[in-house]
């Protein structure tokens, strides 16, 4: 008896709802869903992480966090802030700037997805500054304290990315394809990732919550705990910003680009160009300075001793 091809499985779209709940008042509908439990509890779990490290004041530099329980609390609603505005903005500038430029009502409407981890990031960077700056906190240390808090969130948001059925991989012949829901989803524009009749496709949510969650997460913890990286101020910082650029990098050869840069000759949506098949997607081009700066930072730590 002939065993059937790997290349004729594909994993179907698994059956869960965007919305956890919603409730109806007073003709307005409110829906908690997946996206928004992903933050919150992302952002939660990050308070813990860091509100533990701050507790062991040894894993300091001179044995002395950088700052109090008191204003971590503090710190929290700048940080929301600067995650959600800055995310927000990020994906209106960086992706869709013509659309949002015509309907620009429609950036408030965060409930409905849309946000850019770049953005996120230059408006957690900005916020901690003017929060350092004002209660007169070391930056780098302060800044190794978020970088060790941030992993979790990013997991959970990609998982929830994943939930929504939304920014699915290329089409793939391997058996863990899955067939996401969606006219725009079963496009496949060629043979590959045709399975029994439908477009099966990377679900490159997943690769991103375990390269940059999963494993981003524990390589800090690992370094903060057990190497003394804290110690050495801006050596987890320049471990997150240039391991997230790499992982970023990797998922983008798997991931499907923006509609917006994607036309009939460059399906691939490389914003810049090698060859017809060989180019760089903005998620790449964007990632590349996290990459520079990353290392810069590691190098910089570590040709310092440590405190």
């Amino acid at each position: 008896m002939m065993l059937p091809s790997l290349q004729a499985f594909a994993l179907p779209f698994p059956d869960i709802s965007p919305e956890i709940f919603s409730i109806s008042l007073g003709g307005f509908e409110f829906a908690l869903r997946w996206y928004a439990l992903a933050y919150l509890v992302g952002i939660l779990l990050g308070w813990a992480l860091l509100r533990d490290a701050i507790s062991r004041a040894r894993l300091w530099p001179a044995q002395t966090a950088p700052l109090t329980r008191a204003q971590l609390e503090e710190l929290l609603t700048w940080l929301i802030l600067g995650i959600v505005v800055g995310g927000r903005l990020g994906f209106v500038l960086f992706y869709q700037p013509a659309y949002y430029l015509t309907h620009p009502l429609e950036i408030l409407r965060i409930w409905q997805g849309g946000m850019a981890f770049h953005g996120g990031f230059l408006g957690v960077v900005i916020a901690t500054a003017i929060f350092c700056r004002r209660h007169r906190i070391p930056m780098l240390s302060m800044a190794d304290g978020l970088a060790l808090a941030t992993p979790p969130g990013l997991m959970l948001g990609r998982i929830a990315n994943f939930i929504n059925g939304e920014l699915w991989g290329r089409p793939t012949d391997a058996p863990w394809g899955v067939i996401f829901p969606g006219a725009a989803a079963q496009d496949c524009a060629g043979p590959v990732g045709i399975v029994n009749g439908l477009c099966a496709r990377h679900p490159s949510q997943l690769y991103e919550a375990a390269l940059e969650g999963l494993v981003l997460g524990l390589i800090l913890i690992l370094a903060a705990y057990r190497m003394g990286a804290l110690k050495r101020p801006g050596l987890l910082l320049g471990l997150f910003v240039g391991g997230y650029g790499v992982a970023r990098f990797i998922v983008e050869f798997f991931r499907l680009a923006d509609q917006q840069f994607i036309t009939p000759d460059n399906p691939y949506g490389h914003v810049l160009r090698i060859t017809e098949t060989i180019g760089l997607t903005m998620g790449q081009l964007l990632s590349l300075p996290m990459v520079l700066i990353g290392a810069g930072f590691v190098l910089y730590a570590a040709t310092r001793p440590a405190k």
